[in-house]
């Protein structure tokens, strides 16, 4: 690939999460960058403390050109409602976030994270009347415009998931543990059961185990 072309790494956070968005972030960048994202710290954001997270995500966005788009709770919800499959809804998302940086920026190809079918993505794309190289590859935070990405979308996750927080009073766990459930029942009890489709996915397990009373407890 030559060091001028440029490409769309894209990647999401949330999509395991009870509580909280989904988030979908894209990053464009060349090869010739690959060696100032190495020194930046750009991997997987899996790999990386909160705290050091946030920095480089800070540094990301105000050195390159990047989208982030945050799908609250309730959006996620009504999306779902209608499109009633989850790798349907993020081929939307990606393509979306793919054309919003494509739209204004040259782009030579895109690289994301492979999840479900790979026409998936295709399709939407071809619903948008974007034409470009798409590359999809498991693992692909391996790559580092995808990495990027992953860094933009876990530590806006994390900023939105603090918001949260603040405006409910009491902490929003990550993930679809047990202790997911037990702040989820607070809220419940806090707030009202409507109060649930604001702040979780409610085609996850989890909104049976915290709305379904336990006759037997």
């Amino acid at each position: 690939m030559a060091r001028g072309r440029k490409i769309i790494g894209v990647d999401e956070a949330g999509k395991g999460d009870f509580l909280g968005p989904l988030v979908v972030a894209g990053f464009l960048c060349s090869e010739s960058d690959f060696e100032q994202l190495r020194e930046l710290g750009v991997r997987d954001s899996k790999a990386i403390a909160e705290k050091k997270l946030l920095g480089i995500s800070d540094r990301l966005r105000a050195l390159y050109s990047h989208y982030i788009l945050i799908i609250s709770p309730a959006e996620y919800n009504a999306l779902y409602k209608k499109i009633k499959n989850l790798n349907k809804l993020l081929a939307n998302c990606h393509a979306d976030v793919i054309a919003e940086i494509a739209s204004s920026n040259q782009a030579d190809r895109a690289l994301i994270d492979k999840f479900g079918k790979a026409e998936l993505v295709e399709r939407a794309l071809v619903k948008r009347n974007l034409d470009i190289e798409l590359i999809q590859e498991e693992k692909g935070e391996r790559h580092l415009p995808v990495a990027a990405a992953s860094i933009l979308a876990r530590a806006s996750f994390v900023d939105e998931m603090k918001k949260l927080e603040t405006k409910y009073g009491m902490p929003v766990p990550k993930g679809a543990s047990s202790i997911v459930d037990e702040a989820a029942r607070r809220l419940i009890d806090k707030h009202g059961e409507k109060t649930l489709g604001k702040v979780a996915k409610l085609h996850f397990k989890n909104r049976q185990r915290v709305t379904v009373t336990n006759l037997f407890a």
